[in-house]
């Protein structure tokens, strides 16, 4: 791949993430990823690339574009595979809260895991505990190994995951282990990602959920040097068929060369609202801002991006109920 393809990713979150933002706090949860989507889709085809969509918005049959299969680009430029999340955080969005972004990941053809539509366990560390965590051992075991590979007081460790039902036993043996909480309503991909920057107060990410998004988040973790796990897990005979079409022996672990396979690999978000990581988009007056975060594996580039958009100047991008700015 080459290097001018990580800027013309950001343009991609850029767009969904403008469109999607007009929806912030309006309770319309499909409206918000319907607008993210299609920006999302628009641009892509303006990319010089060979793109097949390996991780989107369903099978050809469920999602009216980034359906798994589908083939993006100009077709002049590197053949890749791309997972989209075009609106991480849909909920996040119509409710008006933290963390939605707009994502995406490439890699070169055949390198990202074609992850079902399933649950999938999943643990993740930055650069310093990489070697030291295992998801096979137990969530005290990991929580011992990050405190120390960290140089901190296992009650200065903080674990993120998603506040669901179905954690409830870990959440219960992260406090008997003496270790802080942070819970998340939604956006495992964000909280993924926040491990590896330690001014997001974050260490160490637990918990099941959505294997595409894992497979989005491993490469993230991959371009920043850390360390990401999965085990997929099945919920019915059809599923646990569709793991070993796949190559995939159901609850099996997972390693981050698994997902992301090479040594190359970009990820690109653009906040919709303020998070840990990235400020959301801000409208002011006649421009627009976004933040935005772009990483490539092979160079280990990270760059944190601000982008001022002319309102005026960008036909595109309208208001909710379709009146062009």
């Amino acid at each position: 791949m080459e290097r001018s393809l990580s800027m013309e990713l950001v343009r991609v979150t850029e767009a969904a993430a403008l469109q999607s933002a007009r929806w912030v706090g309006k309770g319309l949860k499909n409206e918000a990823d319907d607008a993210a989507t299609t920006a999302m889709r628009e641009v892509f085809d303006t990319i010089p690339m060979d793109g097949v969509v390996v991780i989107g918005e369903g099978e050809m049959d469920e999602a009216p574009m980034l359906y798994i299969g589908e083939e993006l680009g100009t077709k002049e430029g590197p053949e890749i595979d791309i997972a989209v999340d075009p609106l991480e955080g849909t909920t996040l969005v119509a409710e008006g809260s933290w963390n939605a972004m707009t994502v995406l990941a490439v890699g070169d053809r055949g390198t990202l895991l074609h992850a079902p539509d399933m649950y999938m366990e999943k643990i993740a560390v930055g650069p310093e505990c990489v070697g030291v965590v295992d998801i096979s051992k137990s969530v005290t075991e990991n929580l011992h190994a990050v405190a120390k590979a960290k140089n901190k007081d296992i009650t200065n460790v903080t674990a993120t995951l998603l506040n669901r039902e179905r954690h409830a036993a870990i959440i219960k043996e992260i406090r008997a282990a003496g270790a802080r909480i942070k819970l998340i309503e939604h956006g495992d991909v964000a909280a993924a990602i926040n491990t590896a920057f330690d001014f997001t107060g974050v260490d160490i990410l637990f918990g099941s959920g959505g294997a595409p998004e894992g497979v989005i988040a491993a490469v993230g973790i991959k371009a920043l040097g850390g360390d990401f796990q999965g085990i997929l897990l099945p919920e019915d005979s059809e599923q646990e068929e569709r793991c070993r079409n796949m190559g995939i022996e159901p609850n099996t672990v997972l390693k981050l060369d698994d997902m992301v396979k090479g040594d190359d690999a970009i990820f690109a978000a653009t906040a919709v609202t303020d998070g840990e990581l990235l400020k959301g988009v801000q409208f002011k007056g006649g421009f627009a801002e976004t933040h935005s975060l772009v990483m490539r594996a092979k160079s280990g580039t990270v760059r944190f991006i601000q982008g001022r958009h002319s309102l005026e100047k960008k036909p595109g991008l309208t208001m909710a109920g379709n009146e062009t700015i």
